[in-house]
Formats: C-alpha cells, structure tokens, sequence
C-alpha cells in the first residue's frame, strides 16, 4: 500500500480524527472509502452541478442496491405526493 500525504485545515484534521474514532477505523481508511464512492458514483454525480448541496453531500449515505439516485428521488417524491408506481 502507498503512502499518500494530505493537507488540510486544523478543525478539519480533528473532525476528521473524530469521525474515523466514531466508526472505528482510521482516517487513512475513510478516505479510501471515499474515494472508491466517489469513483464509483462518478457518471451519477457528473450530472449534479459541483456548487449543489447533493454534490457536497455525494458518498455520505450508500445507496440501495441495484438504485440509483435519481430511482430514490424519484420514489421519495412519488411517496410525498401519494403517487402510486
């Protein structure tokens, strides 16, 4: 495994150290995980302006398998407004 070394503010090297206590892993793995949503996810996000709320927020929540963000949009507004599939 490769070394990789990031930069950042200190509030957000201390979230970051407190997040990855809370899940109990290490900030090193997080960010692995990160990236791999990110990565995954890439054509899905590509549609969303990069200055959005749900642009920011991409790869805190796993979606349901075999769904894609705009399936659960999609379903949640339908449930909203008592539209039935």
């Amino acid at each position: 495994m490769r070394k990789l070394t990031l930069s950042a503010d200190d509030e957000t090297v201390k979230q970051a150290k407190r997040i990855a206590a809370r899940h109990r892993t290490s900030v090193s793995a997080m960010f692995a995980r990160f990236v791999r949503r990110m990565a995954r996810g890439k054509e899905e996000a590509d549609d969303i302006p990069a200055d959005s709320i749900a642009s920011r927020a991409t790869g805190f929540v796993a979606l349901p398998k075999g769904k894609t963000p705009r399936d659960v949009v999609t379903e949640s507004l339908m449930e909203k407004h008592g539209v039935k599939p």
